[in-house]
Protein backbone atom coordinates (compact mmCIF):
# COMPACT_ATOMS: atom_id res chain seq x y z
CA UNK A 1 0.00 0.00 0.00
CA UNK A 2 1.62 3.61 -0.93
CA UNK A 3 1.07 6.44 0.95
CA UNK A 4 1.43 10.50 -0.41
CA UNK A 5 1.76 13.62 1.43
CA UNK A 6 2.89 16.76 0.00
CA UNK A 7 4.53 19.34 1.89
CA UNK A 8 3.98 23.39 2.47
CA UNK A 9 6.63 23.91 -0.30
CA UNK A 10 4.96 21.70 -2.55
CA UNK A 11 7.49 18.68 -2.13
CA UNK A 12 5.79 15.41 -2.70
CA UNK A 13 6.72 12.37 -0.73
CA UNK A 14 5.33 9.16 -1.21
CA UNK A 15 6.06 5.80 0.04
CA UNK A 16 4.98 2.29 -0.17
CA UNK A 17 5.43 -0.33 2.90
CA UNK A 18 6.92 -3.61 2.49
CA UNK A 19 6.43 -5.28 6.24
CA UNK A 20 8.38 -8.23 4.65
CA UNK A 21 11.56 -7.08 4.37
CA UNK A 22 14.45 -5.72 6.30
CA UNK A 23 15.67 -3.21 3.85
CA UNK A 24 14.62 -0.39 1.84
CA UNK A 25 15.37 1.96 -1.01
CA UNK A 26 14.99 5.96 -1.13
CA UNK A 27 14.97 7.73 -4.10
CA UNK A 28 15.33 11.53 -4.48
CA UNK A 29 13.65 12.61 -7.63
CA UNK A 30 13.94 15.98 -10.12
CA UNK A 31 11.71 15.89 -12.82
CA UNK A 32 14.23 16.83 -15.45
CA UNK A 33 16.24 15.20 -17.73
CA UNK A 34 17.94 14.85 -21.06
CA UNK A 35 14.87 15.91 -23.15
CA UNK A 36 15.16 19.57 -21.76
CA UNK A 37 18.60 20.13 -23.48
CA UNK A 38 19.47 22.40 -26.30
CA UNK A 39 21.90 20.57 -28.28
CA UNK A 40 25.22 22.96 -27.13
CA UNK A 41 24.31 21.34 -23.50
CA UNK A 42 23.78 18.24 -24.55
CA UNK A 43 24.62 15.91 -21.45
CA UNK A 44 24.24 18.83 -18.54
CA UNK A 45 21.57 16.65 -16.53
CA UNK A 46 23.97 13.67 -16.66
CA UNK A 47 26.86 16.22 -15.76
CA UNK A 48 24.87 17.17 -12.48
CA UNK A 49 24.49 13.64 -11.68
CA UNK A 50 27.96 12.73 -11.54
CA UNK A 51 28.41 15.90 -9.87
CA UNK A 52 26.07 15.23 -6.84
CA UNK A 53 28.85 12.92 -5.89
CA UNK A 54 31.61 14.82 -5.44
CA UNK A 55 31.28 16.18 -2.45
CA UNK A 56 28.69 19.10 -0.22
CA UNK A 57 29.62 21.62 2.05
CA UNK A 58 29.60 18.81 4.74
CA UNK A 59 30.96 16.13 3.09
CA UNK A 60 34.02 15.39 0.45
CA UNK A 61 33.58 12.36 -2.04
CA UNK A 62 35.17 9.82 -0.12
CA UNK A 63 33.35 10.69 2.96
CA UNK A 64 30.14 10.00 0.83
CA UNK A 65 31.18 6.97 -0.34
CA UNK A 66 32.48 5.76 2.89
CA UNK A 67 29.70 6.60 4.40
CA UNK A 68 27.35 4.83 2.61
CA UNK A 69 29.57 1.66 2.60
CA UNK A 70 30.20 1.67 6.19
CA UNK A 71 26.35 0.35 6.78
CA UNK A 72 26.23 -1.95 3.52
CA UNK A 73 24.76 0.69 1.78
CA UNK A 74 24.25 1.36 -1.95
CA UNK A 75 24.29 4.79 -3.01
CA UNK A 76 23.49 5.17 -6.85
CA UNK A 77 21.67 7.32 -9.43
CA UNK A 78 20.33 7.35 -13.53
CA UNK A 79 19.38 10.31 -15.69
CA UNK A 80 17.41 9.16 -18.62
CA UNK A 81 15.30 11.18 -20.94
CA UNK A 82 13.08 12.75 -18.37
CA UNK A 83 14.11 12.65 -15.10
CA UNK A 84 16.81 12.18 -12.83
CA UNK A 85 16.96 9.68 -9.59
CA UNK A 86 19.57 9.71 -6.74
CA UNK A 87 18.34 6.55 -4.60
CA UNK A 88 20.08 4.36 -1.97
CA UNK A 89 19.08 0.68 -0.84
CA UNK A 90 19.82 0.36 3.39
CA UNK A 91 18.48 -1.78 6.04
CA UNK A 92 15.43 0.20 7.36
CA UNK A 93 17.43 1.23 11.10
CA UNK A 94 19.57 3.01 8.64
CA UNK A 95 16.74 5.07 6.53
CA UNK A 96 17.51 8.12 8.34
CA UNK A 97 21.24 7.72 7.24
CA UNK A 98 20.26 7.62 3.50
CA UNK A 99 17.98 10.51 3.96
CA UNK A 100 21.07 12.39 5.36
CA UNK A 101 23.36 11.40 2.89
CA UNK A 102 21.00 11.69 -0.21
CA UNK A 103 19.35 15.15 0.69
CA UNK A 104 23.08 16.32 1.61
CA UNK A 105 23.98 15.82 -2.03
CA UNK A 106 21.40 17.02 -3.39
CA UNK A 107 20.75 20.44 -1.73
CA UNK A 108 24.54 21.21 -0.43
CA UNK A 109 26.54 19.91 -3.43
CA UNK A 110 29.93 22.43 -4.11
CA UNK A 111 30.94 21.74 -7.87
CA UNK A 112 34.36 22.66 -7.69
CA UNK A 113 35.72 23.11 -10.47
CA UNK A 114 38.62 20.66 -10.20
CA UNK A 115 36.33 18.09 -9.33
CA UNK A 116 34.26 19.06 -12.34
CA UNK A 117 37.65 18.72 -14.61
CA UNK A 118 38.07 14.85 -13.07
CA UNK A 119 34.53 14.06 -13.72
CA UNK A 120 34.53 15.36 -17.15
CA UNK A 121 36.97 13.51 -17.98
CA UNK A 122 35.35 9.86 -16.32
CA UNK A 123 32.11 11.06 -18.54
CA UNK A 124 34.61 11.12 -21.53
CA UNK A 125 35.79 7.62 -20.86
CA UNK A 126 31.77 6.30 -20.47
CA UNK A 127 31.26 7.74 -23.84
CA UNK A 128 33.90 5.58 -25.26
CA UNK A 129 33.15 2.77 -23.42
CA UNK A 130 29.40 3.20 -24.70
CA UNK A 131 31.70 3.41 -28.39
CA UNK A 132 33.07 0.42 -27.36
CA UNK A 133 29.77 -1.23 -26.92
CA UNK A 134 27.79 -1.52 -30.49
CA UNK A 135 25.12 -3.39 -28.84
CA UNK A 136 24.25 -0.57 -26.07
CA UNK A 137 25.43 2.27 -28.95
CA UNK A 138 22.79 0.62 -31.67
CA UNK A 139 19.73 1.82 -29.22
CA UNK A 140 21.07 5.59 -29.50
CA UNK A 141 21.38 5.45 -32.84
CA UNK A 142 17.89 3.71 -33.30
CA UNK A 143 16.84 6.91 -31.33
CA UNK A 144 18.10 9.35 -33.12
CA UNK A 145 16.98 7.84 -36.47
CA UNK A 146 13.91 7.69 -35.84
CA UNK A 147 13.28 10.54 -33.84
CA UNK A 148 15.86 12.63 -36.24
CA UNK A 149 16.42 16.55 -34.98
CA UNK A 150 14.55 15.76 -31.85
CA UNK A 151 16.02 16.48 -27.98
CA UNK A 152 14.02 13.06 -26.75
CA UNK A 153 16.22 11.11 -29.67
CA UNK A 154 19.59 12.53 -28.79
CA UNK A 155 22.23 10.66 -26.24
CA UNK A 156 21.06 11.60 -22.62
CA UNK A 157 25.04 11.25 -22.43
CA UNK A 158 25.92 13.85 -24.49
CA UNK A 159 28.52 14.40 -26.64
CA UNK A 160 32.51 14.87 -26.27
CA UNK A 161 32.49 18.84 -27.17
CA UNK A 162 29.39 19.51 -25.03
CA UNK A 163 30.38 17.58 -22.09
CA UNK A 164 33.70 20.00 -21.77
CA UNK A 165 32.35 22.93 -22.63
CA UNK A 166 29.48 23.00 -19.62
CA UNK A 167 31.08 24.89 -16.50
CA UNK A 168 30.46 25.10 -13.02
CA UNK A 169 27.85 27.80 -12.87
CA UNK A 170 26.18 25.72 -16.10
CA UNK A 171 25.59 23.38 -13.22
CA UNK A 172 24.33 25.38 -11.07
CA UNK A 173 21.80 27.66 -13.49
CA UNK A 174 20.93 24.19 -14.37
CA UNK A 175 19.92 22.91 -11.33
CA UNK A 176 17.99 26.46 -9.97
CA UNK A 177 15.93 26.12 -13.49
CA UNK A 178 14.88 22.49 -12.65
CA UNK A 179 15.40 21.46 -9.09
CA UNK A 180 12.37 23.00 -7.05
CA UNK A 181 9.91 21.57 -4.43
CA UNK A 182 7.38 21.13 -6.92
CA UNK A 183 9.70 19.19 -9.57
CA UNK A 184 10.61 16.82 -6.73
CA UNK A 185 9.47 13.70 -5.10
CA UNK A 186 11.10 11.94 -2.76
CA UNK A 187 10.09 8.37 -2.67
CA UNK A 188 10.85 5.07 0.00
CA UNK A 189 9.72 1.41 -0.46
CA UNK A 190 10.27 -1.48 1.67
CA UNK A 191 10.12 -1.30 5.58
CA UNK A 192 9.29 1.98 6.38
CA UNK A 193 6.72 3.93 8.43
CA UNK A 194 4.94 6.93 6.17
CA UNK A 195 4.73 9.41 9.40
CA UNK A 196 8.01 8.82 10.57
CA UNK A 197 9.49 8.62 7.16
CA UNK A 198 8.04 12.19 6.06
CA UNK A 199 9.28 13.80 9.91
CA UNK A 200 12.82 12.73 8.33
CA UNK A 201 12.59 14.09 5.16
CA UNK A 202 10.63 17.50 6.57
CA UNK A 203 13.57 17.81 8.83
CA UNK A 204 16.35 17.53 5.89
CA UNK A 205 14.25 19.63 3.34
CA UNK A 206 13.04 22.66 5.27
CA UNK A 207 15.29 25.02 3.56
CA UNK A 208 14.06 23.93 0.29
CA UNK A 209 12.17 26.46 -1.25
CA UNK A 210 11.66 27.96 -4.76
CA UNK A 211 9.18 26.98 -7.83
CA UNK A 212 10.30 26.22 -11.35
CA UNK A 213 8.60 26.05 -14.60
CA UNK A 214 7.76 21.93 -15.19
CA UNK A 215 9.22 20.66 -18.68
CA UNK A 216 6.97 20.47 -21.51
CA UNK A 217 7.44 17.13 -22.70
CA UNK A 218 9.05 16.59 -26.60
CA UNK A 219 6.92 14.88 -28.38
CA UNK A 220 9.31 14.49 -31.56
CA UNK A 221 7.48 13.22 -35.00
CA UNK A 222 8.87 9.73 -35.62
CA UNK A 223 11.20 9.69 -38.59
CA UNK A 224 11.71 6.12 -40.21
CA UNK A 225 14.71 5.60 -42.36
CA UNK A 226 17.68 3.24 -42.51
CA UNK A 227 21.23 4.02 -40.84
CA UNK A 228 23.86 1.68 -41.07
CA UNK A 229 27.27 2.15 -39.41
CA UNK A 230 30.15 0.59 -40.26
CA UNK A 231 32.34 -0.95 -37.87
CA UNK A 232 35.20 -3.51 -37.42
CA UNK A 233 33.58 -5.80 -35.36
CA UNK A 234 32.97 -9.09 -34.99
CA UNK A 235 29.54 -8.96 -35.02
CA UNK A 236 26.93 -6.76 -36.63
CA UNK A 237 24.02 -5.23 -34.01
CA UNK A 238 20.41 -4.98 -35.80
CA UNK A 239 17.47 -3.26 -34.84
CA UNK A 240 14.37 -3.51 -36.70
CA UNK A 241 11.37 -1.09 -35.28
CA UNK A 242 8.81 1.43 -35.50
CA UNK A 243 6.83 4.04 -33.44
CA UNK A 244 5.56 3.30 -30.47
CA UNK A 245 2.49 4.63 -27.58
CA UNK A 246 3.84 6.62 -24.80
CA UNK A 247 3.34 5.97 -21.17
CA UNK A 248 0.08 7.43 -21.03
CA UNK A 249 -1.46 5.72 -24.03
CA UNK A 250 -4.00 3.34 -23.08
CA UNK A 251 -3.20 0.91 -26.11
CA UNK A 252 0.11 0.12 -23.90
CA UNK A 253 -1.00 -2.81 -22.39
CA UNK A 254 -1.71 -4.25 -25.79
CA UNK A 255 1.31 -3.14 -26.40
CA UNK A 256 3.31 -5.27 -24.02
CA UNK A 257 1.53 -8.19 -25.18
CA UNK A 258 2.86 -7.53 -28.66
CA UNK A 259 5.99 -7.39 -27.06
CA UNK A 260 5.97 -10.44 -25.55
CA UNK A 261 4.81 -12.57 -28.31
CA UNK A 262 6.71 -11.22 -30.81
CA UNK A 263 10.41 -11.04 -28.91
CA UNK A 264 9.71 -11.13 -24.36
CA UNK A 265 11.03 -14.33 -24.13
CA UNK A 266 12.98 -17.47 -24.86
CA UNK A 267 9.15 -19.33 -26.29
CA UNK A 268 8.38 -16.36 -27.89
CA UNK A 269 8.36 -16.00 -31.63
CA UNK A 270 11.22 -14.60 -32.45
CA UNK A 271 13.61 -16.27 -30.20
CA UNK A 272 12.58 -19.22 -31.64
CA UNK A 273 12.34 -18.84 -35.40
CA UNK A 274 15.87 -16.73 -34.98
CA UNK A 275 17.78 -18.68 -32.45
CA UNK A 276 16.38 -21.73 -31.83
CA UNK A 277 15.36 -23.10 -35.10
CA UNK A 278 17.78 -21.16 -37.52
CA UNK A 279 20.88 -20.77 -34.95
CA UNK A 280 21.67 -17.57 -36.72
CA UNK A 281 22.14 -15.19 -32.95
CA UNK A 282 22.92 -16.09 -29.83
CA UNK A 283 20.70 -12.84 -28.36
CA UNK A 284 17.64 -11.63 -29.35
CA UNK A 285 14.28 -9.69 -28.20
CA UNK A 286 11.99 -6.88 -28.73
CA UNK A 287 12.22 -3.90 -26.67
CA UNK A 288 9.64 -0.67 -25.58
CA UNK A 289 11.24 3.16 -25.36
CA UNK A 290 8.14 4.96 -23.91
CA UNK A 291 8.06 8.53 -22.92
CA UNK A 292 5.42 10.88 -21.92
CA UNK A 293 4.33 12.08 -25.37
CA UNK A 294 6.46 9.37 -28.01
CA UNK A 295 7.27 5.90 -27.99
CA UNK A 296 9.39 3.60 -29.94
CA UNK A 297 9.51 -0.23 -30.64
CA UNK A 298 11.99 -2.24 -32.08
CA UNK A 299 13.28 -5.74 -32.41
CA UNK A 300 17.22 -6.11 -31.69
CA UNK A 301 19.58 -8.97 -32.79
CA UNK A 302 23.34 -9.55 -32.80
CA UNK A 303 24.69 -11.78 -35.47
CA UNK A 304 27.92 -12.46 -37.88
CA UNK A 305 27.99 -9.83 -40.95
CA UNK A 306 26.34 -12.88 -43.11
CA UNK A 307 23.33 -13.51 -41.30
CA UNK A 308 21.88 -10.11 -41.61
CA UNK A 309 20.15 -10.01 -44.54
CA UNK A 310 18.47 -13.74 -43.17
CA UNK A 311 17.67 -12.00 -39.38
CA UNK A 312 15.95 -8.72 -41.04
CA UNK A 313 13.98 -10.92 -43.37
CA UNK A 314 12.85 -13.32 -40.18
CA UNK A 315 11.67 -10.06 -38.09
CA UNK A 316 9.79 -8.41 -41.24
CA UNK A 317 8.11 -11.85 -41.91
CA UNK A 318 7.09 -12.12 -38.27
CA UNK A 319 5.48 -8.59 -38.58
CA UNK A 320 3.54 -9.57 -41.52
CA UNK A 321 2.05 -12.79 -39.55
CA UNK A 322 1.35 -10.77 -37.00
CA UNK A 323 -0.63 -7.92 -38.64
CA UNK A 324 -2.78 -10.97 -40.38
CA UNK A 325 -3.35 -13.33 -38.36
CA UNK A 326 -5.03 -12.88 -34.76
CA UNK A 327 -3.03 -14.77 -31.78
CA UNK A 328 -3.67 -17.91 -30.94
CA UNK A 329 -5.94 -18.66 -27.48
CA UNK A 330 -3.17 -20.86 -26.08
CA UNK A 331 -0.32 -18.61 -27.13
CA UNK A 332 -2.02 -15.05 -26.33
CA UNK A 333 -2.88 -16.91 -22.70
CA UNK A 334 0.97 -17.54 -22.23
CA UNK A 335 1.87 -13.92 -22.82
CA UNK A 336 -0.76 -12.93 -20.63
CA UNK A 337 0.61 -14.84 -17.52
CA UNK A 338 4.43 -13.75 -18.51
CA UNK A 339 3.54 -10.22 -18.04
CA UNK A 340 1.93 -11.07 -14.80
CA UNK A 341 4.38 -12.87 -13.33
CA UNK A 342 7.08 -10.64 -13.91
CA UNK A 343 5.36 -8.27 -12.49
CA UNK A 344 4.82 -10.46 -9.49
CA UNK A 345 8.51 -10.83 -9.74
CA UNK A 346 9.92 -7.22 -9.83
CA UNK A 347 7.18 -6.46 -6.93
CA UNK A 348 9.70 -8.14 -4.50
CA UNK A 349 12.55 -5.47 -5.31
CA UNK A 350 12.48 -2.35 -2.89
CA UNK A 351 14.47 -0.74 -5.71
CA UNK A 352 12.32 -1.92 -8.17
CA UNK A 353 8.82 -0.39 -6.78
CA UNK A 354 10.34 2.66 -5.27
CA UNK A 355 11.06 3.34 -8.93
CA UNK A 356 7.57 2.66 -10.08
CA UNK A 357 6.37 5.25 -7.02
CA UNK A 358 8.81 8.19 -8.81
CA UNK A 359 7.87 7.21 -12.65
CA UNK A 360 4.08 6.96 -12.08
CA UNK A 361 3.89 9.79 -9.95
CA UNK A 362 5.64 11.85 -12.90
CA UNK A 363 4.18 10.12 -16.08
CA UNK A 364 0.41 9.57 -14.48
CA UNK A 365 -0.07 11.95 -11.56
CA UNK A 366 -1.07 8.83 -9.83
CA UNK A 367 0.03 5.15 -8.67
CA UNK A 368 -1.01 2.06 -10.77
CA UNK A 369 -1.66 -0.87 -9.06
CA UNK A 370 -0.38 -4.35 -9.60
CA UNK A 371 -4.34 -5.76 -9.46
CA UNK A 372 -5.24 -2.89 -12.03
CA UNK A 373 -2.41 -3.28 -14.61
CA UNK A 374 -3.53 -7.31 -14.10
CA UNK A 375 -6.88 -6.39 -14.94
CA UNK A 376 -5.48 -4.13 -17.66
CA UNK A 377 -3.67 -6.68 -19.48
CA UNK A 378 -6.51 -9.79 -19.11
CA UNK A 379 -8.87 -7.16 -20.76
CA UNK A 380 -6.70 -6.86 -23.87
CA UNK A 381 -8.51 -8.64 -26.45
CA UNK A 382 -6.32 -10.63 -29.04
CA UNK A 383 -7.90 -8.13 -31.29
CA UNK A 384 -6.60 -5.47 -29.80
CA UNK A 385 -3.01 -6.77 -30.47
CA UNK A 386 -3.94 -7.66 -33.83
CA UNK A 387 -5.32 -3.78 -34.72
CA UNK A 388 -2.09 -2.10 -32.99
CA UNK A 389 0.26 -4.17 -35.25
CA UNK A 390 -1.13 -3.77 -38.37
CA UNK A 391 -0.77 0.21 -37.37
CA UNK A 392 2.44 0.22 -35.84
CA UNK A 393 4.61 -2.84 -38.01
CA UNK A 394 2.94 -1.46 -41.21
CA UNK A 395 5.96 -1.68 -43.90
CA UNK A 396 6.06 2.25 -44.02
CA UNK A 397 6.60 2.60 -40.81
CA UNK A 398 9.58 0.34 -40.24
CA UNK A 399 13.17 1.63 -39.88
CA UNK A 400 16.35 0.39 -39.83
CA UNK A 401 19.32 0.37 -37.72
CA UNK A 402 23.19 -1.55 -38.18
CA UNK A 403 26.63 -1.39 -36.51
CA UNK A 404 28.90 -3.45 -37.82
CA UNK A 405 30.91 -4.69 -40.52
CA UNK A 406 28.26 -4.39 -43.28
CA UNK A 407 28.02 -3.15 -46.59
CA UNK A 408 25.09 -0.74 -46.59
CA UNK A 409 24.82 -1.72 -50.48
CA UNK A 410 24.17 -4.93 -50.15
CA UNK A 411 20.98 -4.89 -47.60
CA UNK A 412 18.14 -5.47 -49.47
CA UNK A 413 15.14 -3.30 -47.08
CA UNK A 414 11.48 -2.21 -48.11
CA UNK A 415 12.20 -4.52 -51.58
CA UNK A 416 15.06 -2.00 -52.95
CA UNK A 417 18.90 -1.97 -51.43
CA UNK A 418 19.45 0.65 -48.46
Amino acid sequence: MHRKTTLRNGLRIITEAMPAVRSATVGIWADVGSSVESHERRGISHLVEHMLFKGTSRRTARQIAETMDGVGGNLNAFTDKETTCYYAKVIDRHVPLAVDVLSDMFLNSKFDAAELKKEQRVILEEIKMYEDSPDELIHDVFLQTMWSGSRLGEPTIGFTDTVVGIGPEDLRAHMRAHYAPNSVIVAAAGNVDHDDFVKVVTEHFAAFEGHCTLPEPDGPITTPSTHVRFKDSEQAHVVVGTRGVDVRDERRYALSLLDTILGGGMSSRLFQEIREQRGLVYSVYSFQAAYRRAGLFGIYAGTSPQNVQPCIDVIVEQFERVRGNCVGDEEFALAKEHIKGNLTLSLESTSSRMIRLGRNEFALGRQISPEEIEQRIDAVTADDVQQLARELLAEENLGLCIIGPVDESTILWRNHAA
